[in-house]
């Protein structure tokens, strides 16, 4: 089990960054640079969705309204949600390169969205069914899990620990039965074996990683109401989103990641897939694949979506690089030929259903128009899960106002 003294050597300072806002290349400014603190209250449940969402989304299901309806029905008839599945919890779960070796990832990852869909289930439906199922995951892992090693334990703990969190914040907070010393086995679970391997980022890697590991760990902070982890990963979030995707205001190269010991420019081109050539929006993994690409942005989303049920809005923040880097996939996803500056002529697609928390925050909520985004989101409606952690944000985002 991994140390948890780690907490003693975290904490923030009250203050990141204390110089002048930038402008964004279209005059909006951006990047703020004194960090929030985390709230003196959390919010519950407000780990990805919050209770008015919630409340809408349950109200536009039962009422038949369209997309919601059909998210729902989909997300129930989806193996996930099946009230047959039983979990497959391991003290130890393994998992190398692309899950090879592959000793419980599968099913811990597969558990988790089983315990979030069943947790909205039950949200909607107020049948108790759905609640029990999600908490005999939950209480299965909670007893069992120790550990994650291999060289993918980082990401196998966020992709994992994401899915735990949502779930686990709806079944606490909303009268679903869950046992107190459940709750606690499994907030002990969180503590001990998840935040250590994801709270403190991995600078180096590709940033897929970082973005979902600072998801997965807000939506842990906020369960175990942890404020330093809240902090820590809200500090690390606003670096690596400037660091992941590219506005011409950053200058002539992107930024590096801090401690990532990436400073040369080589080294930076070599880090951004050898793309030499940068315009807004491009990201770090684009010319590497579209898959890993919208790993990141649907993270860094739905991190931010959090944050925003916690008071803390960081969208203004991020929000010219979001909808400029979705704009800018979403367009080749759709089908444009890609130029010859860009990976050389060569992309490969495949952004997966993770649009619509971005698209609902961007387009919606704050009003810019986003015509490729909304072609790709509206023409793939509902849209599911990609059985890692991204699940049923039709169902949970589409034109939702709150």
């Amino acid at each position: 089990m991994r140390n948890p003294l780690w907490l003693g050597a975290l904490l923030v300072a009250a203050s990141f960054w204390n110089c002048a806002p930038a402008e964004s290349d279209d005059g909006a400014v951006e990047e703020t640079r004194e960090a929030p603190l985390a709230p003196a209250v959390f919010t519950h449940p407000g780990v990805l969705v919050s209770r008015q969402q919630l409340d809408f989304v349950r109200q536009q299901v039962n009422a038949g309204a369209q997309p919601w309806a059909n998210a729902y029905s989909q997300m129930l008839s989806h193996s996930l949600a099946s009230q047959s599945r039983t979990p497959h919890p391991r003290s130890v779960v393994e998992c190398g390169p692309y899950s090879n070796p592959n000793l419980g990832c599968t099913d811990e990852r597969q558990d988790a969205l089983a315990a979030y869909a069943n947790a909205l289930a039950w949200y909607v439906s107020r049948d108790t069914r759905y609640a029990n199922k999600a908490i005999s995951l939950m209480d299965a892992w909670s007893s069992t899990i120790t550990d994650h090693t291999n060289s993918n334990a980082p990401l196998q703990t966020a992709w994992s620990g994401a899915g735990w969190s949502r779930a686990a914040e709806i079944i606490r907070h909303t009268g679903a039965g869950w046992s107190q010393a459940g709750i606690n086995r499994f907030a002990t679970m969180l503590r001990n074996v998840y935040l250590p391997e994801i709270i403190n980022g991995r600078p180096s890697t590709n940033g897929n990683w970082e973005a979902t590991m600072m998801e997965a760990a807000i939506g842990i902070a906020v369960f175990l109401e942890d404020r330093t982890a809240y902090d820590r990963a809200v500090s690390i979030f606003r670096t690596r989103v400037p660091a992941y995707i590219y506005l011409a205001s950053d200058g002539a190269l992107p930024k590096a990641p801090p401690n990532s010991g990436i400073d040369t420019r080589q080294e930076i081109i070599n880090y951004w897939q050898g793309q030499s050539t940068f315009v807004d929006g491009l990201s770090q993994e684009t010319c590497r694949d579209f898959t890993h690409t919208g790993y990141g942005l649907a993270s860094i989303a739905n991190f931010a979506e959090t944050t925003r049920h916690q008071g803390q809005d960081l969208y203004p923040e991020i929000q010219d690089r979001l909808r400029q880097a979705m704009g800018f996939h979403a367009k080749y996803d759709l089908g444009e030929a890609p130029p010859s500056w860009l990976c050389g002529g060569t992309i490969h697609r495949g952004l997966g259903p993770i649009f619509e928390v971005g698209f609902n925050a961007l387009h919606n909520r704050l009003g810019f128009d986003m015509p490729n985004t909304q072609r790709y989101v509206e023409g793939r409606r509902p849209s599911g899960t990609n059985v890692l952690f991204v699940g049923w944000e039709t169902l949970t985002h589409a034109n939702n106002p709150y």
